[in-house]
């Protein structure tokens, strides 16, 4: 009920304008490299971008590691936004998954499950504003993908499956930890249906402390519906293991229509 309630106190009205601010972040279930579980500094670094929407994963509802505590429910209540949780796995008498924190009212969201040794998922959430109202119409997919490489290549394929059925040329950011470096099977086989959001070079995510590898990222699709304006590591070496990833993107009109 806590959670409902929640979800209604946070639908907010759909965004007059097309810019959308994404962030991708593992959260280690808040426990930092000092041993911390601290969620309010996982709120401040998420509030500090002032993010659209983010993807978070390693987030623990009720765990014993985590004192009991929904972490969801708690960062919803620390930056204001309306979670939607993907548990994956049950853990220490809770739950361990993906989420999901939106700015923009979620019409409707999906877990799907993913191939791993460890079970998997991909939240697939439906941004569509209502008649009469301008904003930004799109899916977001938030993931994050097992450490066993065929699992991975099984998961981008059962990626592609879940979002078949949706209209052609839909605007799509798919965002998450994929455990995979730039130019891995895993990686190039999710190229083939999504592009990635930023630049050639990696952008490093992984150690936190001293990052020499990038297995976040933020992609998009079509490449036609998409500007990226930015993205970037930001600078935070504690909070968890893993440094987040923040994107600004444009989404662009169809062609033949009018820019908003």
């Amino acid at each position: 009920m806590r959670l409902l309630a929640l979800f209604a106190a946070l639908c907010l009205p759909a965004l007059a304008q097309q810019t959308v601010r994404v962030l991708s972040y593992n959260i280690h279930h808040a426990e930092g490299l000092d041993g911390k579980i601290d969620l309010p500094r996982i709120a401040a670094i998420i509030r500090s971008v002032n993010p659209d929407v983010v993807a978070l994963q390693e987030v623990d509802i009720r765990t014993q590691r985590s004192g009991g505590v929904d972490q969801l429910l708690e960062l919803a209540k620390l930056t204001g936004m309306q979670p939607v949780y993907g548990r994956t796995i049950p853990h220490q008498g809770g739950l361990y998954g993906n989420a999901v924190l939106s700015r923009l009212p979620v019409n409707g969201f999906v877990n799907h499950a993913l191939p791993g040794k460890e079970p998997r998922g991909v939240i697939q959430a439906m941004f569509d504003p209502l008649p009469a109202a301008s904003g930004a119409a799109f899916d977001f997919l938030a993931t994050h993908l097992d450490l066993n490489e065929p699992d991975r290549l099984a998961a981008a394929a059962r990626i592609k499956e879940s979002i078949a059925g949706r209209p052609a040329g839909r605007p799509m950011v798919l965002a998450g930890d994929m455990n995979a470096v730039p130019g891995s099977k895993p990686i190039e086989a999710l190229l083939k249906d999504w592009n990635l959001a930023q630049g050639a070079q990696p952008l490093l995510t992984s150690p936190s402390a001293n990052p020499r590898r990038q297995i976040d990222y933020i992609f998009v699709r079509p490449a036609s519906r998409w500007r990226v304006v930015e993205t970037r590591v930001l600078d935070e070496p504690v909070a968890s293991d893993h440094r987040p990833l923040f994107a600004v993107l444009e989404l662009l009109p169809e062609s033949g229509s009018p820019a908003p």
